[in-house]
């Protein structure tokens, strides 16, 4: 019986540049789909994982990017856990998320590129997330002052948003930051 050779020798520009980005071989992945199935927002997913990692491997790079897929990717790494071939499917989604902000590309959904630059500020000014803060925050980027203002009231009644952010740590998650943007500035040089 003849054996069959399943490597995959062609590689798209978008599947190397995730697995430089993540350590990632989308090309392990054999379509089995349990990262779709298991996915907490694949429902509002215009593509599934499995889809988005599939359009990767083929060089579809243009669907990738064009896709709110990535973009609503919570990273809870649900995927992850589930995939038999032990891709990590919520690294790749962030190393095309990476790749395509390092290519200019905005968010197709812009209300998370507000979102991530609100909880970024905010961590980076308190150390850690202060929720009423970067609600506020996030609130000011996207000018939809009195969307989720009841389920809002709802989170300060149980005592889930604080009214006084905590600063531990605030200066030492500063310099994080600091060292990081340092190093973005000399790659940005190369």
């Amino acid at each position: 019986m003849m054996e069959a050779n399943l490597t995959v020798t062609s590689q798209s520009q978008l599947a190397k540049a995730v697995l430089n980005e993540s350590g990632q071989n989308v090309n392990l992945c054999y379509q089995c789909r349990k990262c779709a199935a298991g996915c907490p927002i694949s429902y509002a997913m215009d593509y599934k994982p499995a889809q988005i990692i599939h359009a990767i491997r083929l060089g579809m790079d243009d669907l990738v990017y064009k896709s709110k897929t990535m973009w609503l990717c919570a990273s809870c790494e649900t995927c992850t856990t589930r995939c038999p071939q032990e891709v990590d499917v919520a690294k790749v989604m962030d190393a095309v998320k990476i790749t395509a902000m390092k290519q200019g590309i905005k968010p197709t959904i812009p209300q998370v590129a507000a979102f991530y630059r609100a909880a970024l500020s905010n961590i980076k000014m308190f150390g850690r997330m202060y929720e009423m803060g970067m609600i506020v925050g996030l609130k000011m980027k996207t000018f939809e002052f009195f969307k989720d203002m009841g389920l809002g009231m709802k989170m300060f009644k149980k005592g889930k948003l604080k009214m006084i952010p905590s600063f531990t740590g605030a200066l030492r998650t500063r310099k994080i930051f600091n060292r990081v943007k340092s190093i973005e500035n000399r790659e940005s040089k190369i």
